[in-house]
C-alpha cells in the first residue's frame, strides 16, 4: 500500500514539473501586448514604454482615473507593479498562457485564469 502511495505521489509530481517547465520555455512577443484589453467591464492598457493602467467601468472608473502600473513580460511571466495613490506598490505576477494580436490569456498563482480581448 505504501508503494502505491509513493508511486502516485511521484507520478503527480512529475506531471506538475513537466507542465510548469513547458510554459517557462515559451517566449511571447511583448509587442503584441501593447494596446487596450477588455474582459467584461475590466480594462488593461499596456503602453510601449512599460507603463499602463487598469480600470473597471462597472465600478464607474474611467480610463482617466485608471490605476497606474508598470509591466514587463519575460518569457511567459507577466509582471505588473501597481502604483498605489497613497504610496507604495503591489506586484502581481501572471503566467501567460496565450498572447495573440486579439487574445490575452493568463493565470495567477492561485490558478485563476483570465481572458481578455484587444479593443485597439
Amino acid at each position: 500500500m505504501k508503494k502505491l502511495i509513493y508511486l502516485s505521489i511521484a507520478i503527480f509530481a512529475s506531471i506538475i514539473i513537466f507542465n510548469s517547465c513547458e510554459l517557462e520555455n515559451q517566449n511571447f512577443d511583448e509587442s503584441l501586448l501593447i494596446g487596450t484589453w477588455k474582459s467584461g467591464t475590466e480594462y488593461y492598457k499596456y503602453n510601449d514604454n512599460g507603463t499602463g493602467g487598469t480600470w473597471d467601468t462597472g465600478e464607474d472608473v474611467t480610463e482617466e482615473e485608471a490605476q497606474a502600473f508598470t509591466w514587463s513580460l519575460i518569457g511567459a511571466e507577466l509582471t505588473q507593479i501597481h502604483v498605489l495613490e497613497i504610496g507604495g506598490s503591489v506586484p502581481k505576477i501572471y503566467t501567460v498562457l496565450q498572447l495573440t494580436s486579439s487574445t490575452l490569456k493568463y493565470e495567477d498563482d492561485f490558478g485563476k485564469m483570465s481572458t481578455y480581448t484587444k479593443v485597439n
